[in-house]
């Protein structure tokens, strides 16, 4: 399974001012190539306790560096301290790169679209990278949506990019404090803006893929539009940076009577296999490190995908599912943070998820 590993932080840069890039080399020779729109998980110690904490890669996959972006959020102590007492020279614990956000194209010319919000641009700027340097006929359209044009994050980057590939980038900058001179690019990405976009600005009709990262709302109103132009759900991707349920479903699917006994689990993971009996109350992930099984997982609020696995016995029903596709739930994918057992006996395999 993947285990953390020691990154030494090479270079740290202000990309507005309250979020940085932090660039990253392991020590070891621990593998952490990655696919564009993947994530980094971090583990950190504060007071005595341990956090774990999601970033997604904004590099690109031929850029020849692992970096990340970090926006502090209030309250927030990882994304605080990174912002603030991170170093060049300091060491971070973390995970290899998992995520599923990115989707191949089917066509030899794509023409794929963004929409971001916030923070959400970083695995999407990801994606941009990579698919305009690796294939030359793509081109890319981006909605970015931020307060005010102090609060972009990645705004010289974007304009650097916009003049390396002159013709093939487009970027609209929507921003809520009203301060662009088109009306259009006033306020907040929502169902009617998008269709407006659509009307005016981009071609709908020629999407081979759209990756939505943001706030769930924003999401949401996205793929509205685009289902209702016509975009089939098999290429729109969506990736949460912040969600309407933000930790674990305040109502946890209830027992059933076929559980009241308690219920046999098998697991494997890092090709090992335990069994344990656990209570139906309890989450797959925490009965699995209540049984001193050191599983994947960074969020614990259905959104990252760190703690995915494969049920191949048993019936679960998640609470909340903000990160995996419909395909990947058909074929037996969970998120074990969200997923409670209503069948007697239940196996699942952490390997059989990539992990």
């Amino acid at each position: 399974m993947p285990s953390f590993h020691d990154l030494k932080v090479t270079a740290i840069e202000k990309t507005t001012r309250d979020a940085v890039v932090v660039s990253l080399t392991p020590t070891d020779d621990a593998d952490f190539s990655f696919t564009q729109g993947q994530h980094l998980t971090f583990r950190r110690s504060f007071d005595g306790e341990e956090l774990r904490r999601s970033y997604s890669i904004c590099s690109g996959r031929g850029d020849g560096t692992l970096q990340v972006g970090i926006k502090r959020v209030e309250g927030g102590s990882f994304s605080t301290w990174a912002n603030t007492d991170l170093k060049v020279g300091d060491t971070l614990e973390v995970m290899p790169p998992v995520g599923s956000f990115h989707a191949p194209t089917k066509v030899d010319a794509p023409h794929i679209v963004g929409f971001a919000a916030g923070s959400g641009i970083t695995p999407i700027l990801s994606i941009l990278r990579t698919e305009l340097d690796e294939n030359p006929q793509a081109t890319f359209t981006l909605v970015y949506g931020n307060r005010n044009i102090n609060s972009i994050m990645f705004r010289e980057t974007l304009a650097d990019l916009k003049d390396i590939y002159m013709g093939r980038l487009s970027v609209l900058h929507i921003l809520t404090d009203g301060s662009e001179d088109i009306d259009l690019f006033k306020g907040r990405i929502t169902e009617a803006k998008c269709t407006e976009l659509f009307r005016q600005w981009i071609d709908v009709h020629s999407i081979s893929m759209a990756y939505l990262c943001g706030p769930e709302g924003m999401t949401d109103a996205v793929t509205r539009a685009l289902h209702a132009h016509g975009v089939p759900k098999e290429k729109i991707r969506r990736e949460l940076f912040t969600s309407a349920q933000p930790g674990r479903a305040k109502n946890r699917p209830k027992p059933s009577a076929a559980t009241a006994a308690g219920i046999t689990a098998r697991v494997t993971l890092d090709g090992e296999t335990r069994s344990f009996t656990m209570d139906p109350s309890e989450s797959l992930l925490e009965a699995t490190r209540k049984n001193q099984i050191d599983a994947p997982f960074a969020c614990c609020a259905g959104v990252c995908s760190t703690c995915k696995a494969k049920v191949q016995e048993g019936e679960v029903e998640m609470a909340a599912n903000h990160a995996l596709e419909d395909y990947e739930v058909e074929q037996g994918y969970v998120l074990t943070c969200q997923s409670f057992v209503k069948s007697p006996r239940v196996v699942f395999d952490y390997d059989q998820a990539g992990h």
